[in-house]
């Protein structure tokens, strides 16, 4: 079966960065988009970040465009989310996904995905 492990956050002040991993196990990743997403309390969860090595295309959302890289790493079976110049705004709980099919994880707010990590929790300080 798939399974999803997320590490990497903490608390951090504002600019600075952190980086998460997403260790996979039980599936491919050439069968898999992977995404990112996170969820602050009293607001809905929202994409962040996905790869699809089907088609090899990544995707970011405006909010994080130009701060927050995806990358994975093959022979580790991990994918990683370098956030950098971190806001406020960035605090949430933030989850990696798993699917094959590429529109549950790159669009929308994650709905019917059929793998999730547990999550972990990023805190950015003013």
């Amino acid at each position: 079966e798939a399974q999803l492990v997320e590490s990497g956050g903490g608390l951090v002040q504002a600019g600075g960065s952190l980086r998460l991993s997403c260790a996979a196990s039980g599936f491919t990743f050439d069968d898999y988009t992977i995404g990112w997403f996170r969820q602050a309390p009293g607001k809905e969860r929202e994409g962040v970040s996905c790869i699809s090595y089907s088609d090899r295309t990544t995707y970011y959302a405006d909010s994080v465009k130009g701060r927050f890289t995806a990358s994975s790493d093959s022979a580790k079976n991990t994918v990683y989310l370098q956030m950098n110049s971190l806001k406020p705004d960035d605090t949430a709980v933030y989850y990696c996904a798993a699917d094959t099919q590429k529109a549950r994880v790159c669009y929308g707010s994650g709905f019917m995905i059929d793998y999730w990590g547990q999550g972990t929790q990023v805190t950015v300080s003013s």
